[in-house]
Parts: C-alpha cells; sequence; structure tokens
C-alpha cells in the first residue's frame, strides 16, 4: 500500500481529500508551509491512496463520497470532515489567500458533477438547495452530441462556438424587436437542432458552448433566486467544473450581474473542499482528535 515518499516534498505535515462522485482533489501542506495540490479520478481509489501515503502526511483530512473506502486504505491518523463545513472552511481559506473579504454571509455553489448551493453565516454552512446541472450534464451532453467525453477538450470547443447557431433566441421568434426584451437573450436552448434538416449537422464547437449556457444559465438562475431568498448579495463559486473553463465562467458572470449579485470565482475551484478538510485534520491534530 506504502510508497516511497517523493524526496522533493517528504516533509508533508498535513493533507486533505475531497472525493467526488467524478475526481479526487488533494491539498498537501508540508510542515514549512508549501502547498501542493493534485487531482486524480475518484474511480482509481488505490492510486489516490499511493499519492496520499507517499507525500508522508501524519494525518489526512478526509470528506466526499469516497471518504470511508479511502481512509479503509490509509495508515496515516485520518479525520472525517462533514462535506458542507469543509467548503465552508476551504472556501474562506481560498478566498483570503486571493485577498477577497468574507467575513458576512454569502452563497458558496459547490460546482462539481452535479450543483450544491449553501448559506455561509458567521461559522456554519446551511444548504439551501442545488440542481443536478453540472460538470456531469456537460461531459455526458458533450459526449452524446460531439462525440468527445474529454472535459478539457470539451472546454477548448466551447471557447471556439457559437450557441447562437444552436439556440433559439428571443431575435428569432421576434425579429422585428416587438417583444421588451435582450433579442440575443436565449428563449430555448438547443432548439435550432430541430431546424437543420437542410444545413446537415450542427458544429461541435457550437453544440459545446449550447452546453455550457444550458448548464450556466441554469445554475446561475437557481443560485440567483437562493441568494435572493436567502438576502444575500454575493456569490461565491468554486468546484472543479471552473477549471480552465472560461466559457462557463463567464455565462456565470453575466447571469450574477443581470440579477444584480457580487459574484466571486474562487482561484484553484476544485480544491475548497480538500483544503477544508486539510484545516479541520490540523485543527484535530491540535486538540488531539481523529478517527484512527
Amino acid at each position: 500500500m506504502i510508497q516511497k515518499a517523493d524526496p522533493s516534498f517528504s516533509r508533508a505535515s498535513t493533507a486533505g481529500v475531497d472525493i467526488g462522485a467524478t475526481l479526487a482533489k488533494l491539498a498537501i501542506r508540508a510542515s514549512d508551509g508549501r502547498m501542493r495540490f493534485h487531482v486524480l479520478p475518484a474511480q482509481a481509489i488505490e492510486q489516490v491512496a499511493r499519492k496520499v501515503e507517499s507525500s508522508s502526511a501524519a494525518r489526512v483530512g478526509l470528506t466526499g463520497g469516497g471518504a470511508t473506502e479511502l481512509a479503509s486504505l490509509l495508515r496515516s491518523d485520518t479525520v472525517r470532515a462533514v462535506e458542507f463545513d469543509a467548503w465552508r472552511r476551504g472556501a474562506a481559506e481560498l478566498l483570503c489567500r486571493q485577498g477577497c473579504e468574507h467575513s458576512g454571509p454569502f452563497l458558496l455553489v459547490s460546482l462539481g458533477t452535479g450543483t450544491s448551493a449553501m448559506l455561509v453565516r458567521g461559522g456554519e454552512a446551511i444548504r439551501l438547495g442545488g440542481t443536478a446541472l453540472g460538470g456531469g450534464t456537460i461531459v455526458g451532453l458533450a459526449a452524446a452530441l460531439t462525440g468527445s467525453a474529454d472535459f478539457s477538450e470539451i472546454t477548448e470547443l466551447a471557447q471556439l462556438g457559437d450557441r447562437r447557431r444552436v439556440d433559439l433566441l428571443v431575435s428569432d421568434i421576434y425579429p422585428a424587436g416587438e417583444l421588451s426584451l435582450p433579442g440575443d437573450l436565449n428563449a430555448a436552448s438547443f432548439a435550432k437542432l430541430a431546424r437543420r434538416e437542410q444545413d446537415g449537422p450542427a458544429d461541435p464547437r457550437d453544440l459545446a458552448h449550447a452546453i455550457m449556457g444550458l448548464v450556466g444559465e441554469n445554475v446561475g438562475l437557481i443560485c440567483g433566486g437562493l441568494a435572493a431568498a436567502a438576502g444575500v448579495s454575493r456569490i461565491v463559486y468554486g468546484g472543479s467544473t471552473l477549471r480552465n473553463n472560461p466559457t462557463l465562467i463567464d455565462i456565470l458572470g453575466i447571469i450574477a450581474a443581470t440579477r444584480g449579485h457580487e459574484v466571486v470565482f474562487l482561484e484553484n475551484p476544485e480544491f475548497a473542499g480538500a483544503m477544508g478538510a486539510l484545516i479541520i485534520a490540523s485543527s484535530a491534530a491540535e486538540s488531539g482528535g481523529g478517527d484512527s
């Protein structure tokens, strides 16, 4: 189970691991304060265990759906972290690192395989809701529509596409502008695909852009509604679906702006949960607690 420690990073003292439905995110902090981050497939649980053990971390914080299985493979002391609490703590640390104030209440959105939204207020995080739309939707639809299930390739395609050739716009329905709505507003996602009999198949780049639009608009509107209902003006987005995904980030930013919300995107967005698990493990070490 244990492999030889990484000689360039052998003084690691604490690690945090967030194991979601698709990805396992690792945050490792050496005793001199240096940080290292890794992303591995969640299904490759033994590979994740080897990576953690090779860091020589004496204590490991675990959160997410695969935490129990990973704990059984590790010889390090482990500390179990409730996912929402790990996200709250990790997001606060990441916000601090990027110079953002985070003392007031805000909506924290985890945009992973699916999407979950939490109200962060004081020292607690309360899940308000979410949606089944997320990174899993993007990859699944892209696999069916473009033939690619590679997340990096999908995000690159989306940056080159134009969803207006796939989505039905208000201007397509009211070309003379009779309706008091912006003409470029999306009226129906993917609706133009039913009108393409003579135009040939849609360009994969446009399809990828439309997929991002479908997910981004709906996640943005849902989270905006949750924020308004909770009486908070700031929405903080994190999660692996935002990783190297400027198209989705732009769409979420536009939706937030139209609803009058301040939006913040975490840097290293996929590691909020792992960072929080690391912080919880460190706190447990100081108090002498732990699972094993």
